[in-house]
């Protein structure tokens, strides 16, 4: 039997208004790098697509790097076509500054008035293409959690979706805790509860193995 092939994304994308300056959030890629070592216990040939990053990239997964949200895309997109399961963790920054200048502006001539432009929507540029292939989701949230995530789930025509509550202190962006429900495509939810990020990705791992394999 061939290797189930999984594709996984982790991390913050950074968009850049010059050499030194850039638009982000506060994401490790802790949750990531924890469900790409869960899929590769279980024996699947797992790529982690790396934006920015506060862990290494475990051994025995691919690891390919990625700043922006177009390189994150065209990264993924290379890849997907021969992607069993794709699990979109990573932080993508929603918007860029349309203007990026090549040198750094110093600061008497930064224009305070930043235009934006939107990223691409990697999940839902993917999904067009989607043929066999599973798609998770994550969605990072501070209120109405679940709603927003079956929101999402729908508008990108995703298999499931990890709702994720980053609304407090002790989990989600930069802590090892998380606090997760797992969103079906028909509705049904599975709350997973909090936990340590390597503790959900098992639990995770383990429940889309059952599900979808």
């Amino acid at each position: 039997m061939e290797k189930i092939k999984c594709l996984i994304t982790a991390g913050a994308t950074r968009e850049f208004f010059d050499p030194v300056r850039f638009i982000s959030n506060p994401s490790t890629g802790k949750m990531g790098i924890s469900i790409a070592k869960a899929c590769r216990d279980l024996g699947w040939q797992t790529t982690l697509v790396l934006g920015a990053v506060q862990a290494p990239a475990p051994e025995g997964v691919e690891a390919v790097w990625a700043v922006s949200a177009d390189d994150m895309l065209r990264e993924t997109s290379k890849r997907f076509d021969d992607t069993d399961i794709l699990i979109m963790t990573a932080a993508v920054s929603d918007m860029r500054p349309k203007k990026k200048f090549s040198h750094k502006v110093k600061k008497e001539d930064l224009n305070m008035a930043v235009e934006f432009e939107p990223t691409p929507d990697i999940l839902k540029t993917l999904s067009a293409r989607k043929k066999s292939q599973i798609l998770i989701g994550f969605a990072a949230e501070t209120n109405d959690v679940i709603s927003y995530a079956k929101k999402k789930l729908g508008q990108k025509n995703l298999d499931a979706i990890a709702a994720n509550n980053v609304s407090k202190p002790d989990a989600g962006f930069a802590s090892d805790f998380n606090e997760i429900s797992l969103i079906f495509k028909g509705g049904e939810i599975l709350n997973l509860g909090r936990g340590t990020k390597d503790e959900l990705a098992k639990n995770l791992a383990k429940i889309l193995q059952k599900r979808f394999f």
